[in-house]
């Protein structure tokens, strides 16, 4: 079975969007608990907290995604942002790397790491 890879960006993206959801979820269950207030206010302010990561979650990939290199994908031709060494194509996943000693090699996450780097050279 072939591992999918995703493009990092929209995987932090994709987890920003989930703690809007589960922010919004705990708000609601505190609903539930009228009768109990300290209960109730605990969950909206865990509730509140967890939407507020989000934003920050949202605001730092937006900062990431502004030095992100953009390329053509060879594969759906369409503009993509890479961050690292290797990364995968927003539209189609295609691994994309940046480092023409990768190329040609099995596409791996572990790359990007600092470690990796110094065992390449």
């Amino acid at each position: 079975m072939k591992l999918k890879y995703t493009n990092k960006i929209n995987k932090i993206r994709t987890f920003a969007l989930s703690l809007v959801f589960v922010g919004i979820l705990i708000m609601y269950v505190g609903i539930f608990f009228k009768e109990h207030p300290v209960i109730m206010v605990i969950a909206m302010i865990l509730g509140f907290l967890a939407v507020i990561a989000s934003t920050v979650v949202y605001f730092f990939i937006g900062l990431l995604s502004t030095r992100a290199v953009p390329v053509i994908c060879p594969s759906c031709e369409k503009q993509t942002k890479v961050l690292g060494r290797v990364d995968a194509c927003m539209h189609c996943d295609q691994p994309l790397t940046m480092d023409r000693s990768l190329e040609g090699k099995e596409f791996d996450e572990a790359y990007n790491s600092p470690a990796s780097k110094k065992s390449q050279t």
